[in-house]
């Protein structure tokens, strides 16, 4: 089954504990939440957990492996965090079509699924014509294309209307019965209290509660 657990963790910039002392342990099969305001510390822990950001202290371990001290980046982990950013002259097919051909790991079927269910599927626009909305729902289809064993979404619903939201919603609680770890952050608690099966607050870089 899939994990991840954080022992202490703590991260330090320009002597400001962004993270301070962050605890937690996820197991496959349930729905995280990562609740706080903007500037709260969310995306600084998500970064952790994927390997883009040691931590000064303490240590991330997914499925058993201590990832910073062997230095690996999960490939059990597809991420979407802060905002999702392509080439700005390529449509949304072809910005997957390009990361996908980096592992030759995703199918054209597996790109089309995917934009199919964040509504992008006959959208022809070049990224830099996205609007916000657009832009989340990309990164989203991104994730949900590579079927990694781990998906992280940060401030997803950010911009999406309501008809795509819910398809995600229900489309992430299928996600959970296959084992998988989902993990959402949002700074609005209504996005997500509903959908996760556990929330944790972030306010200061510390878990408030659990």
């Amino acid at each position: 089954m899939e994990k991840i657990i954080l022992e202490n963790v703590t991260k330090e910039l320009d002597d400001i504990k962004v993270l301070n002392k962050i605890n937690l342990e996820l197991t496959g099969g349930k729905i995280y939440g990562i609740i706080g305001r903007n500037g709260s510390g969310k995306s600084m822990l998500l970064k952790t957990i994927c390997g883009f950001l040691p931590p000064t202290e303490g240590r991330v371990f997914i499925n058993g492996e201590d990832i910073y001290q062997k230095n690996i980046f999960p490939d059990s982990i597809a991420a979407m965090i802060d905002k999702p950013n392509y080439l700005p002259d390529l449509s949304a097919y072809e910005n997957l079509k390009l990361i996908a051909s980096i592992n030759h790991t995703v199918s054209d079927d597996n790109i089309i699924d995917a934009l199919n269910l964040v509504n992008l599927e006959n959208n022809k626009k070049v990224f830099k014509k996205f609007s916000l909305g657009m832009k989340q729902k990309l990164g989203i289809a991104q994730v949900i294309m590579e079927n990694t064993k781990i998906m992280i979404f940060d401030e997803p619903f950010n911009g999406v209307e309501e008809e795509t939201t819910e398809k995600l919603r229900k489309y992430f609680k299928q996600l959970k019965k296959d084992g998988k770890i989902i993990l959402i952050s949002s700074h609005i608690k209504e996005d997500i209290e509903t959908l996760c099966d556990k929330v944790y607050k972030i306010q200061d870089g510390t878990i408030i509660n659990e």
